[in-house]
């Protein structure tokens, strides 16, 4: 060996153990499903087994909850995003600017990220949108309303609110930390010069966030694909199918229905789904880079 290949060579000996256990880590999991997913595999069959090839992956689509449950989990994603960006900026926006307590006010807004989701789930379900007790009834008694049964009437509403509530702080903590590199003298040079706040927004603001903004919604996007506790803990994926997503629509058919074949082919069709969504958001976030 070489002196010039040594130095070289030794690092990747060192990480080999950590790049293997790491492949290792991802692939045998993932050949797993693949494998489970061309298979016969019901636990209330065990001795219904073999290898059907692609019967999986057809009766997952064929599924009538199926398309329901894609439905939702576009609308579940499209929504929680426009919520928590638009809401993210307007409050990065108002604490932007000095005032007494900002300090405390940042830590309030972005403390509900912090709370486990089936926390966030049981808060909303019994102290809000409970139709006896909760907060949002007693509001509407007040003002001589009937009370809503959220969960029963607006189930995916109410998911959404749920998540989108958990959410917002991320989104804005990612924006309050953008504010702070904003060139102040030129915000000083635009309000000097007679711009308004909307022509200020429109110009200096959205712009410098723009970036912000990609990685955001690339984020959440990723992660509001598996939403799970949240629709397990308040709805069940009811009634009917009005609040079920593609990851309860897997949960269902692995565990309430045994059939861990199908529930394979359901997850590798998330996979899929969610790798094109993570290419056409890194590419969208490379655009916002260049």
């Amino acid at each position: 060996m070489s002196q010039k290949s040594a130095p070289r060579t030794l690092p990747r000996l060192l990480q080999a153990p950590a790049v293997v256990s790491l492949l290792l880590w991802m692939i045998v999991p993932l050949a797993m499903t693949i494998y489970f997913s061309t298979i016969r595999f019901n636990l209330m069959q065990p001795e219904n087994t073999g290898f059907i090839g692609l019967e999986n992956y057809e009766y997952f689509i064929t599924d009538p909850s199926f398309w329901p449950a894609v439905l939702n989990t576009v609308l579940l994603l499209g929504w929680v995003i426009v919520i928590t960006v638009v809401l993210g900026l307007f409050l990065g926006l108002i604490t932007d600017a000095p005032f007494p307590g900002r300090g405390i006010a940042r830590v309030l807004l972005i403390s509900p990220f912090f709370v486990m989701p089936t926390v966030n789930a049981l808060l909303w379900k019994h102290m809000m949108m409970n139709p006896v007790y909760g907060v949002l009834a007693q509001v509407w008694i007040f003002f001589g309303a009937e009370p809503v049964n959220w969960l029963t009437d607006y189930p995916l509403f109410s998911i959404i609110l749920i998540v989108s509530w958990q959410w917002l702080p991320f989104a804005a903590l990612i924006f309050i930390t953008a504010l702070q590199s904003m060139d102040r003298e030129q915000l000083e040079a635009a309000r000097m010069d007679g711009a308004t706040y909307l022509q200020q927004l429109r110009y200096l603001y959205i712009p410098h966030l723009s970036r912000p903004i990609a990685v955001v919604v690339m984020i959440e996007m990723i992660f509001l694909l598996s939403v799970f506790a949240e629709i397990f803990t308040t709805t069940q994926g009811g009634p009917s199918d009005a609040s079920t997503n593609v990851t309860f629509l897997i949960f269902k058919q692995a565990l309430l229905d045994f059939d861990f074949g199908v529930a394979s082919a359901g997850a590798l069709f998330a996979v899929i789904i969610a790798n094109i969504a993570a290419v056409f958001l890194i590419r969208m976030v490379g655009k916002n880079l260049d």
